[in-house]
């Protein structure tokens, strides 16, 4: 089981922002994520925070 894992956050030519996260984890079967394309999702972060929640955007 894996509940952590190393992504990364990087911008793309276009201005975009694109989230990676690691195999490993999105196959996970504990993931809460589960999709064979895309979905819509919910970013935030508290100010001055450490933390970025990433939530099912219904």
């Amino acid at each position: 089981m894996t509940s952590s894992g190393k992504g990364r956050v990087f911008r793309r030519k276009d201005g975009k922002y694109l989230i990676y996260l690691p195999k490993d984890l999105a196959e996970d079967s504990m993931f809460p994520f589960k999709t064979e394309t895309s979905m819509k999702v919910k970013v935030s972060f508290e100010m001055g925070g450490k933390t970025l929640t990433i939530e099912r955007y219904k």
